[in-house]
């Protein structure tokens, strides 16, 4: 049997549908708040003096004013096998779908079954002469084949799709935003973690050479003590400190070891080829240039992704105010159904088409306070959201200003420690010279050599610190990214 569908109902409900659709959506008003970005107080200025040495750069191109190659291998690493990432690129592919579910609300559903059936039956009897005995024959047999087509289309009187849809696209640019918020702090954590092990390469550089300075310190003392030129009791003091400073550095060599098991979690590089590749460099903590700080607090709103994010959020809250709203309204559908069967039965076969269209309102009325209570809540949601995004501009605030604090003072007393490291190490050359000489003690001595070592200690930390700061800070402003400019995330587009 072949089966034809009457298209021309079907361009009628197409025609009714469309036509009432763009005439909803040009005169209904869409029920609940229009959202518009809240206005938040924040300093007209920066209250922190900002960074003004002679190499400074924007945020875009920080991470390469380090001239560190390996440096930027390990944040290319980093990037390309970050679960992190992973994640939050999982979470815009989640908000994309929603918001083509969002937008399907907007256009008719139509369903398409079919289906055979066959129908008869069966006479019973006896056999004559036997009424024990039962005999059947065939009765009259029927094939039916149908098929069926509905559809729907709802119009959006009071802007339930609409609010919907404008939901689902807030909170795809605020995973969006997520997903590059993300990205900053990883490449953050990722500087932190190879300034931090740098650092740490160089104190153990330091306590290896105070450790082998030590060392002949007290082959000196064994030499004077067994020619009666001194007391045994400096040989005790050597040893001890010999003792004493080989502790220390093998805690220090625990510190780095620990320093590379982050990196490889950060970065996703095997152990091995990751010490190599760091045992390949010269131990030093990279030279970090000054961050361009040429936006004022404000701007921080356009340039942190979490504060777009937590934007885009509330914009989300907003609209779902409307969605609960609009529940509480009639709701306007319009229906459509056709079907077309043939029967045969003994050779004989009969033919129906029928089709129904028309319209159908749906109006709550009692719902024991359920619907209210959706809208009370979806409110409710709002406030806190609304709040969430007030704590995150203060948030912001504070960290870029304490950033700039810290790196402004880490700044101003790196050249005064600086100083107090090398003269300290004069003088402990200075102090070793007079005691080969007699003119000091050993205790004496090797109270120069810690305030030395003590000394190169705060330089090396200082100088660490001075490039952690500057991270810091490079994470406040933002990480150069624009949401304007930047909504697009690798491997996707929105």
């Amino acid at each position: 049997m072949k089966i034809t569908i009457n298209y021309k109902f079907l361009r009628q409900l197409l025609r009714y549908g469309t036509g009432l659709s763009v005439s909803c959506v040009a005169g209904c008003a869409a029920v609940g708040p229009d959202y518009t970005a809240p206005q938040i107080n924040v300093p007209v200025k920066w209250q922190a003096s900002l960074p003004h040495g002679g190499s400074t750069t924007e945020l875009l191109n920080w991470w390469t004013a380090f001239n560190d190659p390996t440096l930027i291998r390990l944040l290319q690493s980093a990037e390309a096998d970050s679960p992190t990432l992973a994640r939050a690129a999982s979470a815009i592919a989640t908000a994309r779908a929603d918001r083509e579910k969002a937008e399907a609300g907007l256009l008719p559903r139509s369903s398409l079954g079919a289906g055979v059936t066959r129908t008869g039956s069966h006479r019973l009897g006896s056999a004559a002469g036997d009424p024990s005995t039962i005999t059947t024959n065939a009765g009259a047999m029927s094939t039916t084949k149908s098929a069926a087509l509905d559809a729907s289309w709802e119009a959006d009187l009071f802007g339930s799709v609409r609010r919907s849809k404008e939901g689902a696209t807030a909170r795809l640019e605020a995973r969006g935003a997520e997903w590059h918020d993300a990205r900053i702090s990883l490449a953050a954590e990722v500087g932190n973690e190879y300034v931090n092990f740098r650092a740490c390469q160089m104190l153990v550089r330091s306590q290896q050479s105070n450790l082998d300075s030590l060392r002949r310190t007290a082959d000196s003392t064994r030499f004077a003590v067994e020619n009666e030129l001194t007391a045994p009791a400096e040989m005790t003091l050597a040893t001890a400190g010999i003792a004493n400073a080989a502790a220390s550095l093998r805690a220090q060599q625990a510190e780095c070891d620990l320093g590379v098991k982050a990196l490889v979690a950060l970065t996703g590089i095997n152990e091995p080829d990751l010490r190599q590749e760091l045992a390949a460099e010269k131990p030093d903590i990279p030279a970090s240039p000054d961050l361009d700080v040429n936006t004022v607090p404000v701007q921080l709103l356009s340039q942190r992704p979490d504060l777009v994010a937590s934007e885009r959020n509330l914009a989300a809250a907003s609209a779902d105010i409307g969605v609960a709203e609009a529940q509480r309204y009639p709701r306007l559908s319009l229906l459509g159904s056709i079907s077309v069967a043939r029967t045969e039965t003994i050779g004989i076969g009969t033919s129906t088409a029928p089709w129904s269209i028309g319209p159908s309102l749906t109006l709550p009325l009692f719902d024991g306070g359920a619907l209210g209570a959706q809208v009370a809540s979806a409110r409710a949601s709002y406030q806190a959201a609304l709040a969430n995004y007030q704590s995150a501009v203060r948030t912001a605030v504070k960290e870029a200003e304490q950033s700039l604090v810290r790196l402004d003072a880490v700044s101003k007393r790196s050249i005064d420690i600086a100083n107090a490291a090398r003269d300290y190490r004069r003088y402990f050359d200075a102090a070793e010279q007079n005691w080969k000489a007699g003119g000091i003690s050993l205790l004496t001595l090797e109270e120069a050599r810690r305030n030395a070592l003590q000394a190169e200690q705060v330089d090396i930390s200082t100088r660490r610190d001075r490039v952690l700061y500057g991270i810091s800070l490079y994470k406040a402003l933002g990480g150069g990214w624009q949401y304007l400019d930047n909504m697009k995330v690798a491997g996707t587009s929105q």
